[in-house]
Protein backbone atom coordinates (compact mmCIF):
# COMPACT_ATOMS: atom_id res chain seq x y z
CA UNK A 1 0.00 0.00 0.00
CA UNK A 2 1.57 3.13 -1.16
CA UNK A 3 1.86 6.38 1.22
CA UNK A 4 1.34 10.42 0.15
CA UNK A 5 5.15 10.07 0.53
CA UNK A 6 5.71 7.36 -1.74
CA UNK A 7 7.16 9.09 -5.57
CA UNK A 8 4.73 7.25 -7.31
CA UNK A 9 1.39 8.70 -5.67
CA UNK A 10 0.08 12.51 -5.95
CA UNK A 11 -0.21 14.00 -2.83
CA UNK A 12 -4.24 13.39 -3.20
CA UNK A 13 -3.99 9.74 -3.68
CA UNK A 14 -4.06 9.52 -7.49
CA UNK A 15 -1.64 7.82 -8.94
CA UNK A 16 1.34 9.45 -10.54
CA UNK A 17 2.92 8.27 -14.09
CA UNK A 18 6.06 6.37 -14.27
CA UNK A 19 8.18 5.63 -16.98
CA UNK A 20 9.85 1.90 -17.62
CA UNK A 21 12.85 2.52 -15.42
CA UNK A 22 10.27 3.31 -12.54
CA UNK A 23 10.78 6.90 -12.19
CA UNK A 24 8.42 9.94 -13.39
CA UNK A 25 8.65 11.38 -16.32
CA UNK A 26 10.74 14.54 -16.11
CA UNK A 27 8.89 18.05 -14.79
CA UNK A 28 10.79 20.45 -17.69
CA UNK A 29 8.04 21.59 -20.46
CA UNK A 30 8.64 19.84 -23.61
CA UNK A 31 10.88 21.84 -25.81
CA UNK A 32 8.57 23.75 -27.88
CA UNK A 33 7.51 25.03 -24.49
CA UNK A 34 10.81 26.33 -22.95
CA UNK A 35 10.38 29.89 -21.77
CA UNK A 36 12.10 31.69 -24.94
CA UNK A 37 15.30 33.98 -24.53
CA UNK A 38 13.87 37.61 -23.22
CA UNK A 39 15.38 39.53 -25.74
CA UNK A 40 13.87 37.26 -28.57
CA UNK A 41 10.36 37.86 -25.99
CA UNK A 42 10.92 41.71 -26.04
CA UNK A 43 11.24 41.61 -30.02
CA UNK A 44 8.48 39.69 -30.18
CA UNK A 45 6.35 42.01 -28.70
CA UNK A 46 7.23 44.54 -30.83
CA UNK A 47 6.87 43.01 -33.82
CA UNK A 48 4.00 41.49 -32.49
CA UNK A 49 2.09 44.29 -30.90
CA UNK A 50 -1.09 44.25 -28.26
CA UNK A 51 -2.91 40.54 -28.14
CA UNK A 52 -6.04 42.34 -29.25
CA UNK A 53 -4.77 43.38 -32.44
CA UNK A 54 -4.41 41.97 -35.34
CA UNK A 55 -1.34 40.11 -36.58
CA UNK A 56 -1.35 43.01 -39.41
CA UNK A 57 -1.80 45.73 -37.25
CA UNK A 58 1.87 45.97 -35.70
CA UNK A 59 4.00 45.23 -38.88
CA UNK A 60 2.12 47.54 -40.86
CA UNK A 61 2.28 50.48 -38.36
CA UNK A 62 6.42 50.23 -38.36
CA UNK A 63 6.23 49.90 -42.13
CA UNK A 64 4.14 53.21 -42.08
CA UNK A 65 7.10 54.80 -39.37
CA UNK A 66 9.66 53.40 -41.90
CA UNK A 67 8.33 55.02 -45.14
CA UNK A 68 7.92 58.40 -43.35
CA UNK A 69 11.48 58.32 -42.23
CA UNK A 70 12.42 57.14 -45.74
CA UNK A 71 9.95 59.74 -47.26
CA UNK A 72 11.29 62.69 -45.05
CA UNK A 73 15.31 61.77 -45.32
CA UNK A 74 15.27 62.11 -49.35
CA UNK A 75 17.12 64.17 -50.52
CA UNK A 76 17.66 66.05 -47.15
CA UNK A 77 21.37 67.77 -47.35
CA UNK A 78 19.70 69.43 -50.62
CA UNK A 79 18.14 72.41 -48.36
CA UNK A 80 22.09 73.09 -47.19
CA UNK A 81 21.61 75.14 -43.39
CA UNK A 82 18.09 75.40 -44.59
CA UNK A 83 17.25 78.56 -42.46
CA UNK A 84 20.40 79.72 -41.84
CA UNK A 85 19.16 81.98 -38.84
CA UNK A 86 18.43 79.22 -36.96
CA UNK A 87 21.74 77.01 -37.71
CA UNK A 88 23.74 79.71 -36.85
CA UNK A 89 22.03 79.65 -33.51
CA UNK A 90 22.85 75.78 -33.88
CA UNK A 91 26.18 76.37 -34.38
CA UNK A 92 27.09 78.35 -32.20
CA UNK A 93 24.91 75.95 -28.54
CA UNK A 94 27.63 73.21 -30.10
CA UNK A 95 30.56 75.32 -28.95
CA UNK A 96 29.26 77.10 -26.17
CA UNK A 97 26.71 75.97 -23.12
CA UNK A 98 26.11 79.46 -22.55
CA UNK A 99 24.89 79.89 -26.05
CA UNK A 100 23.23 76.53 -25.95
CA UNK A 101 21.15 78.00 -22.98
CA UNK A 102 20.17 81.23 -24.16
CA UNK A 103 20.00 80.31 -27.92
CA UNK A 104 22.47 82.70 -28.58
CA UNK A 105 23.40 83.63 -32.45
CA UNK A 106 27.03 83.37 -31.90
CA UNK A 107 29.14 81.80 -29.09
CA UNK A 108 29.50 84.90 -28.03
CA UNK A 109 26.78 85.43 -26.90
CA UNK A 110 26.09 88.79 -28.46
CA UNK A 111 22.35 88.34 -28.93
CA UNK A 112 19.51 85.54 -29.26
CA UNK A 113 17.26 84.42 -31.15
CA UNK A 114 13.57 86.03 -31.23
CA UNK A 115 12.22 82.82 -29.50
CA UNK A 116 13.08 80.85 -26.68
CA UNK A 117 15.22 77.78 -27.29
CA UNK A 118 13.75 74.31 -26.88
CA UNK A 119 13.81 73.87 -30.54
CA UNK A 120 17.54 74.49 -31.11
CA UNK A 121 18.45 71.98 -28.35
CA UNK A 122 18.34 68.74 -30.02
CA UNK A 123 19.81 70.21 -32.91
CA UNK A 124 22.73 71.39 -31.30
CA UNK A 125 23.32 68.06 -29.42
CA UNK A 126 23.50 66.56 -32.59
CA UNK A 127 26.37 68.90 -33.93
CA UNK A 128 28.22 68.25 -30.86
CA UNK A 129 28.23 64.41 -31.28
CA UNK A 130 28.02 64.03 -34.73
CA UNK A 131 29.84 67.94 -35.74
CA UNK A 132 28.37 70.39 -38.01
CA UNK A 133 26.44 69.45 -41.48
CA UNK A 134 23.14 69.38 -43.25
CA UNK A 135 22.05 66.28 -41.73
CA UNK A 136 23.06 66.56 -38.14
CA UNK A 137 21.07 69.63 -37.90
CA UNK A 138 17.87 68.37 -40.33
CA UNK A 139 17.50 64.56 -39.15
CA UNK A 140 16.53 65.63 -35.84
CA UNK A 141 13.07 67.20 -36.98
CA UNK A 142 12.83 64.10 -39.34
CA UNK A 143 12.70 62.18 -36.02
CA UNK A 144 10.33 64.62 -34.59
CA UNK A 145 7.98 64.21 -38.07
CA UNK A 146 8.42 60.53 -37.65
CA UNK A 147 7.59 60.44 -33.51
CA UNK A 148 4.59 62.84 -34.46
CA UNK A 149 3.15 60.68 -36.67
CA UNK A 150 3.58 57.54 -34.05
CA UNK A 151 1.75 59.72 -31.18
CA UNK A 152 -0.88 60.10 -34.02
CA UNK A 153 -1.40 56.92 -34.64
CA UNK A 154 -1.27 55.69 -30.75
CA UNK A 155 -4.00 58.32 -29.71
CA UNK A 156 -6.38 57.12 -32.65
CA UNK A 157 -5.44 53.63 -32.63
CA UNK A 158 -6.30 53.16 -28.61
CA UNK A 159 -10.05 53.62 -28.88
CA UNK A 160 -11.20 53.42 -32.16
CA UNK A 161 -8.62 51.07 -34.39
CA UNK A 162 -5.27 49.97 -36.02
CA UNK A 163 -6.82 50.84 -39.30
CA UNK A 164 -7.90 54.26 -38.14
CA UNK A 165 -4.50 54.75 -36.86
CA UNK A 166 -2.75 53.69 -39.75
CA UNK A 167 -5.17 56.34 -41.96
CA UNK A 168 -4.44 59.28 -39.15
CA UNK A 169 -0.70 58.79 -39.30
CA UNK A 170 -0.46 58.32 -43.25
CA UNK A 171 -2.79 61.48 -43.46
CA UNK A 172 -0.12 63.25 -41.55
CA UNK A 173 2.80 61.82 -43.02
CA UNK A 174 1.80 62.91 -46.26
CA UNK A 175 0.13 66.55 -45.76
CA UNK A 176 2.32 69.00 -47.78
CA UNK A 177 3.60 71.23 -45.09
CA UNK A 178 4.08 68.76 -42.30
CA UNK A 179 6.72 67.05 -45.51
CA UNK A 180 7.86 70.73 -45.67
CA UNK A 181 8.89 71.58 -41.96
CA UNK A 182 9.83 68.00 -40.44
CA UNK A 183 12.67 68.43 -43.20
CA UNK A 184 13.31 71.86 -41.85
CA UNK A 185 14.83 74.13 -38.78
CA UNK A 186 12.44 75.98 -38.03
CA UNK A 187 10.70 75.72 -34.05
CA UNK A 188 7.67 74.01 -35.78
CA UNK A 189 8.29 70.70 -35.96
CA UNK A 190 8.91 70.72 -32.18
CA UNK A 191 5.91 72.43 -31.37
CA UNK A 192 3.36 69.72 -33.59
CA UNK A 193 5.37 66.87 -32.04
CA UNK A 194 4.79 68.35 -28.14
CA UNK A 195 1.21 69.21 -28.91
CA UNK A 196 0.53 66.02 -30.28
CA UNK A 197 1.96 64.53 -27.05
CA UNK A 198 -0.01 66.81 -25.19
CA UNK A 199 -3.77 65.73 -27.10
CA UNK A 200 -2.41 61.87 -26.67
CA UNK A 201 -1.99 62.45 -22.76
CA UNK A 202 -5.44 64.04 -22.12
CA UNK A 203 -7.22 61.39 -24.05
CA UNK A 204 -5.43 59.21 -22.03
CA UNK A 205 -6.28 61.29 -19.02
CA UNK A 206 -10.00 60.86 -20.23
CA UNK A 207 -9.39 57.36 -19.70
CA UNK A 208 -9.02 56.42 -16.62
CA UNK A 209 -8.96 60.20 -14.49
CA UNK A 210 -5.44 59.29 -13.34
CA UNK A 211 -3.83 62.73 -12.30
CA UNK A 212 -0.39 61.93 -14.03
CA UNK A 213 -1.60 61.81 -17.56
CA UNK A 214 -2.80 65.51 -17.22
CA UNK A 215 -0.12 66.81 -15.36
CA UNK A 216 1.78 65.16 -18.40
CA UNK A 217 -0.14 67.19 -20.67
CA UNK A 218 0.51 70.47 -18.97
CA UNK A 219 4.59 69.51 -18.91
CA UNK A 220 4.42 68.75 -23.47
CA UNK A 221 2.76 72.64 -23.42
CA UNK A 222 5.11 74.28 -21.41
CA UNK A 223 7.84 72.61 -23.20
CA UNK A 224 6.21 73.44 -26.19
CA UNK A 225 6.07 77.63 -25.06
CA UNK A 226 9.73 76.98 -24.76
CA UNK A 227 9.59 76.50 -28.50
CA UNK A 228 6.63 78.90 -29.84
CA UNK A 229 5.92 80.97 -26.93
CA UNK A 230 2.14 81.03 -27.01
CA UNK A 231 1.46 79.20 -29.71
CA UNK A 232 1.48 76.20 -27.41
CA UNK A 233 -1.12 77.81 -25.58
CA UNK A 234 -4.14 78.09 -27.89
CA UNK A 235 -5.98 74.51 -27.95
CA UNK A 236 -5.76 75.01 -23.65
CA UNK A 237 -8.98 76.21 -23.80
CA UNK A 238 -10.71 73.22 -25.80
CA UNK A 239 -8.37 70.48 -23.82
CA UNK A 240 -9.64 71.77 -20.37
CA UNK A 241 -12.97 72.40 -21.54
CA UNK A 242 -13.56 68.61 -22.38
CA UNK A 243 -11.50 67.58 -19.58
CA UNK A 244 -13.44 69.58 -17.32
CA UNK A 245 -16.94 68.37 -18.50
CA UNK A 246 -16.11 64.53 -19.54
CA UNK A 247 -13.44 63.39 -17.25
CA UNK A 248 -14.72 59.95 -15.30
CA UNK A 249 -14.12 61.54 -11.83
CA UNK A 250 -16.14 64.33 -9.48
CA UNK A 251 -16.37 67.50 -10.61
CA UNK A 252 -14.15 68.87 -7.68
CA UNK A 253 -11.37 66.21 -8.60
CA UNK A 254 -11.80 67.84 -11.88
CA UNK A 255 -10.68 71.28 -11.06
CA UNK A 256 -8.24 69.49 -8.57
CA UNK A 257 -6.15 68.05 -11.32
CA UNK A 258 -6.73 71.32 -14.20
CA UNK A 259 -4.98 72.98 -11.33
CA UNK A 260 -2.51 70.74 -11.19
CA UNK A 261 -1.93 70.39 -14.65
CA UNK A 262 -1.73 74.36 -15.09
CA UNK A 263 1.06 74.15 -12.34
CA UNK A 264 2.82 71.97 -14.46
CA UNK A 265 2.95 74.37 -17.22
CA UNK A 266 4.15 77.29 -15.01
CA UNK A 267 6.98 75.29 -14.03
CA UNK A 268 7.89 73.34 -17.17
CA UNK A 269 7.59 76.44 -18.92
CA UNK A 270 8.32 79.25 -16.87
CA UNK A 271 12.10 78.27 -14.79
CA UNK A 272 13.99 79.04 -18.13
CA UNK A 273 11.95 82.33 -18.54
CA UNK A 274 13.05 82.71 -14.59
CA UNK A 275 16.34 82.46 -14.71
CA UNK A 276 16.73 84.30 -18.00
CA UNK A 277 14.73 87.54 -16.29
CA UNK A 278 16.77 86.92 -13.13
CA UNK A 279 20.01 86.47 -14.44
CA UNK A 280 22.00 89.91 -14.89
CA UNK A 281 21.54 91.63 -17.98
CA UNK A 282 25.00 92.46 -18.30
CA UNK A 283 26.19 88.71 -18.21
CA UNK A 284 23.82 87.17 -20.61
CA UNK A 285 22.80 87.88 -24.63
CA UNK A 286 20.39 90.47 -25.44
CA UNK A 287 17.34 89.16 -25.67
CA UNK A 288 16.71 89.43 -29.92
CA UNK A 289 13.88 90.98 -30.99
CA UNK A 290 12.84 92.57 -28.16
CA UNK A 291 13.11 96.15 -27.20
CA UNK A 292 14.11 96.50 -23.64
CA UNK A 293 16.59 93.08 -23.31
CA UNK A 294 13.67 91.03 -21.57
CA UNK A 295 11.93 87.96 -23.00
CA UNK A 296 8.35 88.81 -21.20
CA UNK A 297 8.44 91.79 -23.52
CA UNK A 298 9.26 89.77 -26.32
CA UNK A 299 6.44 87.32 -25.64
CA UNK A 300 3.93 89.34 -25.02
CA UNK A 301 5.54 92.02 -27.52
CA UNK A 302 6.56 91.11 -31.10
CA UNK A 303 6.02 87.63 -30.62
CA UNK A 304 2.79 88.11 -28.17
CA UNK A 305 -0.83 89.08 -28.45
CA UNK A 306 -0.27 91.91 -30.92
CA UNK A 307 -0.23 89.09 -33.34
CA UNK A 308 -3.38 89.04 -33.56
CA UNK A 309 -4.49 92.27 -34.21
CA UNK A 310 -1.35 93.52 -36.28
CA UNK A 311 0.03 96.22 -33.73
CA UNK A 312 2.71 94.09 -32.34
CA UNK A 313 6.05 95.57 -31.91
CA UNK A 314 8.28 95.39 -34.31
CA UNK A 315 5.76 94.40 -37.04
CA UNK A 316 5.88 95.38 -40.57
CA UNK A 317 2.07 95.37 -41.30
CA UNK A 318 -1.00 93.60 -40.90
CA UNK A 319 -2.93 91.51 -42.79
CA UNK A 320 -6.17 93.17 -42.61
CA UNK A 321 -9.10 93.81 -39.52
CA UNK A 322 -10.75 90.64 -38.33
CA UNK A 323 -13.67 89.79 -40.66
CA UNK A 324 -12.88 92.55 -42.92
CA UNK A 325 -11.08 90.41 -45.26
CA UNK A 326 -9.16 93.10 -46.53
CA UNK A 327 -5.59 92.38 -47.56
CA UNK A 328 -2.18 93.40 -46.47
CA UNK A 329 1.72 92.12 -45.90
CA UNK A 330 0.70 89.18 -44.39
CA UNK A 331 -2.35 88.21 -46.87
CA UNK A 332 -5.99 88.75 -46.20
CA UNK A 333 -8.16 87.31 -42.99
CA UNK A 334 -11.65 85.51 -42.96
CA UNK A 335 -12.79 82.35 -42.24
CA UNK A 336 -11.37 80.95 -45.60
CA UNK A 337 -8.00 81.94 -44.96
CA UNK A 338 -6.71 78.60 -44.98
CA UNK A 339 -8.26 77.72 -48.25
CA UNK A 340 -7.27 80.79 -50.43
CA UNK A 341 -4.80 80.74 -52.82
CA UNK A 342 -1.63 81.18 -50.65
CA UNK A 343 -2.27 78.40 -47.74
CA UNK A 344 -5.10 76.07 -49.90
CA UNK A 345 -1.98 74.09 -51.10
CA UNK A 346 -0.25 73.73 -48.02
CA UNK A 347 -3.05 72.38 -45.26
CA UNK A 348 -5.90 72.15 -46.79
CA UNK A 349 -6.32 69.61 -48.90
CA UNK A 350 -8.44 67.06 -46.31
CA UNK A 351 -10.01 69.84 -44.17
CA UNK A 352 -13.21 70.04 -45.51
CA UNK A 353 -13.45 65.93 -45.25
CA UNK A 354 -12.37 66.54 -41.48
CA UNK A 355 -15.29 69.08 -40.76
CA UNK A 356 -17.75 66.87 -42.14
CA UNK A 357 -16.33 63.53 -40.25
CA UNK A 358 -15.71 65.74 -36.87
CA UNK A 359 -19.52 66.85 -37.38
CA UNK A 360 -20.61 63.44 -38.47
CA UNK A 361 -18.74 61.70 -35.56
CA UNK A 362 -20.20 63.87 -32.68
CA UNK A 363 -23.90 63.38 -34.00
CA UNK A 364 -22.98 59.21 -33.77
CA UNK A 365 -22.13 59.41 -30.36
CA UNK A 366 -24.47 62.75 -29.05
CA UNK A 367 -26.67 59.96 -26.83
CA UNK A 368 -23.30 58.42 -25.39
CA UNK A 369 -22.78 58.67 -21.59
CA UNK A 370 -20.36 61.93 -20.27
CA UNK A 371 -17.42 59.96 -20.00
CA UNK A 372 -17.34 58.41 -23.40
CA UNK A 373 -13.87 58.65 -24.73
CA UNK A 374 -14.44 57.84 -28.54
CA UNK A 375 -16.18 61.32 -28.21
CA UNK A 376 -14.22 63.06 -25.91
CA UNK A 377 -11.47 61.78 -28.21
CA UNK A 378 -13.31 63.97 -30.61
CA UNK A 379 -13.70 66.96 -28.93
CA UNK A 380 -10.12 66.92 -27.55
CA UNK A 381 -8.23 66.99 -31.35
CA UNK A 382 -11.39 68.48 -32.78
CA UNK A 383 -11.28 71.21 -30.47
CA UNK A 384 -7.82 71.90 -31.53
CA UNK A 385 -8.26 71.71 -35.23
CA UNK A 386 -11.36 74.67 -34.45
CA UNK A 387 -9.31 76.85 -32.32
CA UNK A 388 -5.82 76.90 -33.81
CA UNK A 389 -7.79 76.77 -37.22
CA UNK A 390 -9.68 79.77 -35.98
CA UNK A 391 -7.18 82.02 -34.47
CA UNK A 392 -4.80 81.05 -38.14
CA UNK A 393 -7.70 82.79 -40.40
CA UNK A 394 -8.52 85.87 -38.41
CA UNK A 395 -4.81 86.64 -36.82
CA UNK A 396 -3.93 90.18 -38.65
CA UNK A 397 -0.08 90.53 -37.89
CA UNK A 398 2.78 88.12 -39.21
CA UNK A 399 1.58 85.02 -40.37
CA UNK A 400 3.61 82.36 -42.71
CA UNK A 401 2.19 79.34 -44.71
CA UNK A 402 4.33 77.02 -43.37
CA UNK A 403 2.64 78.10 -39.49
CA UNK A 404 -0.23 75.89 -40.41
CA UNK A 405 1.88 72.58 -40.41
CA UNK A 406 0.25 72.98 -36.31
CA UNK A 407 -2.76 72.27 -37.89
CA UNK A 408 -2.01 68.85 -39.69
CA UNK A 409 -1.46 66.52 -36.34
CA UNK A 410 -5.39 67.32 -35.60
CA UNK A 411 -6.34 67.05 -38.99
CA UNK A 412 -4.73 63.65 -39.10
CA UNK A 413 -6.77 62.71 -35.92
CA UNK A 414 -10.03 63.82 -36.68
CA UNK A 415 -10.05 61.77 -40.26
CA UNK A 416 -8.84 58.61 -39.04
CA UNK A 417 -11.14 58.65 -35.71
CA UNK A 418 -14.10 60.33 -38.17
CA UNK A 419 -13.72 57.05 -40.71
CA UNK A 420 -13.93 55.25 -38.04
CA UNK A 421 -16.66 56.22 -36.29
CA UNK A 422 -18.87 55.99 -39.75
CA UNK A 423 -17.59 52.68 -41.25
CA UNK A 424 -18.69 51.11 -37.85
CA UNK A 425 -22.01 51.98 -38.38
CA UNK A 426 -22.57 52.28 -42.63
CA UNK A 427 -25.15 50.27 -42.38
CA UNK A 428 -27.39 53.21 -41.15
CA UNK A 429 -28.03 55.39 -44.40
CA UNK A 430 -26.93 58.33 -42.60
CA UNK A 431 -23.94 57.57 -42.00
CA UNK A 432 -22.59 55.77 -44.90
CA UNK A 433 -23.95 59.44 -46.78
CA UNK A 434 -21.45 61.10 -44.61
CA UNK A 435 -18.85 59.13 -45.40
CA UNK A 436 -19.79 59.84 -49.04
CA UNK A 437 -19.54 63.91 -48.24
CA UNK A 438 -16.50 63.32 -46.78
CA UNK A 439 -15.07 61.61 -50.38
CA UNK A 440 -16.63 63.67 -52.28
CA UNK A 441 -15.48 66.87 -50.84
CA UNK A 442 -11.76 65.55 -51.01
CA UNK A 443 -11.98 64.98 -54.29
CA UNK A 444 -14.27 67.92 -55.26
CA UNK A 445 -11.62 70.14 -53.19
CA UNK A 446 -8.17 68.22 -54.29
CA UNK A 447 -9.96 69.06 -58.14
CA UNK A 448 -9.93 73.04 -57.66
CA UNK A 449 -6.80 73.08 -55.63
CA UNK A 450 -4.38 70.81 -58.56
CA UNK A 451 -6.39 73.07 -61.00
CA UNK A 452 -4.74 76.34 -59.11
CA UNK A 453 -1.23 75.07 -60.99
CA UNK A 454 -2.56 74.17 -64.42
CA UNK A 455 1.28 73.11 -65.83
CA UNK A 456 1.35 70.63 -62.89
CA UNK A 457 0.73 67.17 -63.37
CA UNK A 458 -2.34 68.22 -65.57
CA UNK A 459 -3.61 64.98 -65.80
CA UNK A 460 -3.88 63.47 -62.38
CA UNK A 461 -7.06 66.28 -61.29
CA UNK A 462 -9.86 64.27 -63.22
CA UNK A 463 -8.68 60.72 -61.71
CA UNK A 464 -8.82 62.18 -58.87
CA UNK A 465 -11.93 63.48 -59.11
CA UNK A 466 -13.62 60.43 -60.88
CA UNK A 467 -12.07 57.96 -58.47
CA UNK A 468 -13.52 60.22 -55.88
CA UNK A 469 -17.08 60.04 -57.07
CA UNK A 470 -16.92 56.93 -57.87
CA UNK A 471 -15.81 55.66 -54.58
CA UNK A 472 -18.38 58.12 -52.88
CA UNK A 473 -21.08 56.37 -54.93
CA UNK A 474 -20.05 53.04 -53.52
CA UNK A 475 -20.21 54.48 -50.02
CA UNK A 476 -23.51 55.45 -50.19
CA UNK A 477 -24.79 52.09 -50.60
CA UNK A 478 -21.90 50.69 -48.49
CA UNK A 479 -24.29 49.39 -45.74
CA UNK A 480 -26.03 46.66 -48.63
CA UNK A 481 -22.71 45.80 -50.60
CA UNK A 482 -20.76 43.07 -49.19
CA UNK A 483 -17.61 43.85 -47.14
CA UNK A 484 -15.19 42.99 -49.62
CA UNK A 485 -16.82 45.49 -52.20
CA UNK A 486 -17.15 48.11 -49.06
CA UNK A 487 -14.12 47.81 -48.45
CA UNK A 488 -12.95 48.36 -52.23
CA UNK A 489 -14.43 51.71 -52.23
CA UNK A 490 -13.97 52.81 -48.82
CA UNK A 491 -9.73 52.16 -50.41
CA UNK A 492 -10.61 53.82 -53.50
CA UNK A 493 -11.99 57.20 -51.96
CA UNK A 494 -9.04 56.97 -49.74
CA UNK A 495 -6.55 56.81 -52.43
CA UNK A 496 -8.30 59.53 -54.49
CA UNK A 497 -8.12 62.10 -50.87
CA UNK A 498 -4.61 61.03 -50.75
CA UNK A 499 -3.76 61.36 -54.61
CA UNK A 500 -3.02 64.93 -54.26
CA UNK A 501 -1.78 65.98 -51.19
CA UNK A 502 0.99 63.11 -51.95
CA UNK A 503 1.71 64.38 -55.20
CA UNK A 504 2.37 68.07 -53.97
CA UNK A 505 4.50 66.05 -50.79
CA UNK A 506 6.71 64.29 -53.62
CA UNK A 507 7.18 67.72 -55.33
CA UNK A 508 7.89 68.78 -51.49
CA UNK A 509 10.45 66.47 -50.68
CA UNK A 510 12.39 66.57 -54.11
CA UNK A 511 13.52 70.02 -53.55
CA UNK A 512 15.61 71.85 -51.38
CA UNK A 513 14.36 74.89 -48.96
CA UNK A 514 16.23 77.65 -47.53
CA UNK A 515 15.70 81.55 -46.49
CA UNK A 516 13.20 81.93 -43.82
CA UNK A 517 9.87 81.96 -45.61
CA UNK A 518 9.11 78.54 -47.44
CA UNK A 519 6.00 76.66 -48.89
CA UNK A 520 5.39 73.53 -49.75
CA UNK A 521 4.19 71.98 -53.22
CA UNK A 522 5.56 72.86 -56.96
CA UNK A 523 6.73 76.18 -58.18
CA UNK A 524 3.76 79.03 -58.11
CA UNK A 525 1.39 76.47 -55.84
CA UNK A 526 1.52 79.63 -53.10
CA UNK A 527 1.38 83.04 -54.05
CA UNK A 528 3.83 83.64 -51.06
CA UNK A 529 6.80 81.63 -53.04
CA UNK A 530 7.26 78.47 -54.37
CA UNK A 531 10.14 75.46 -53.36
CA UNK A 532 12.75 77.72 -51.17
CA UNK A 533 11.02 80.70 -50.29
CA UNK A 534 12.32 83.86 -50.00
CA UNK A 535 14.46 85.99 -47.59
CA UNK A 536 12.99 88.07 -44.55
CA UNK A 537 13.32 88.20 -41.10
CA UNK A 538 12.68 84.55 -39.33
CA UNK A 539 9.39 85.44 -37.64
CA UNK A 540 7.66 82.56 -35.32
CA UNK A 541 4.12 83.10 -34.15
CA UNK A 542 3.15 84.34 -30.81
Amino acid sequence: MTTHDDPATHADGTPTPVGADGRPPSTAPPAHRQPRHPLRSRLGRVWRGRPEDPRWARPAFLGLLLATALLYLYNLSASGWANSFYSAAVQAGSQSWKAFFFGSLDAGNAITVDKPPAALWPMALAVRIFGLSSWSILVPEVLMGVGTVAVVYAAVRRRFSPAAGLIAGAVLALTPVAALMFRFNNPDALLALLMSVACYLVVRALEDGRSKWLVGAGVAIGFAFLAKTLQAFLILPALALVYGVCAPVRLRRRLGQLALATAAIVVSGGWWVAVVELWPASSRPYIGGSQNNSFLELTFGYNGLGRLNGEETGSVGGGGGPGGGSGGQWGETGWDRMFNSEIGGQISWLLPAALILLVAGLLATRRAARTDTARASLLVWGGSLLTTTAVFSYMAGIFHQYYTVALAPYLAAVIGMGAATLWERRARPWASIALAAAVTASAAWGYVLLNRTPDYLPWLKVPVLVGGLVAALGLVFAGRLGRRAALAAAGLGLVASLAAPTAYTLSTVREGHSGSIVTAGPAGASMGGGPGGGGGRGGCLL
